[in-house]
């Protein structure tokens, strides 16, 4: 089974690395639909990649080195959808928040996967 972790994660940090991160929600902005959201880590996507929304694989960029530290795997009722959620460079601290970002509505949930 190890194996098969090590080679997602690298597959992960591959992907990643060639790819063009592009933060369009940066830390301390608002959501665009949901003006009381606040952004307390970077976030953003993967430019050219395909996500099961259509939009590029979401990121969120830490304070941290530019490793992946985790990924969130979400199930969203509002949207009736599930992803992932690239962590890069998280501090623990930025880790929490990314989590309960996506844990305090009923409508989503989250759990996380550490590298």
């Amino acid at each position: 089974m190890n194996e098969y972790n090590d080679a997602f994660w690298n597959v992960l940090d591959e992907l990643v690395s060639n790819s063009e991160i592009v933060i369009d929600r940066p830390k301390g902005s608002a959501h665009p639909r949901f003006p009381d959201f606040i952004y307390k880590v970077d976030y953003g996507y993967l430019k050219n990649t395909a996500s099961m929304d259509g939009e590029g694989i979401d990121v969120w960029v830490g304070s941290g080195d530019r490793k992946i530290d985790a990924v969130m795997c979400i199930v969203d009722l509002l949207k009736r959808d599930s992803e992932i959620k690239i962590l890069i460079g998280c501090t623990e601290e930025e880790k929490t928040e990314v989590y309960r970002t996506h844990n305090e509505t009923q409508y989503m949930k989250g759990i996380m996967i550490r590298r």
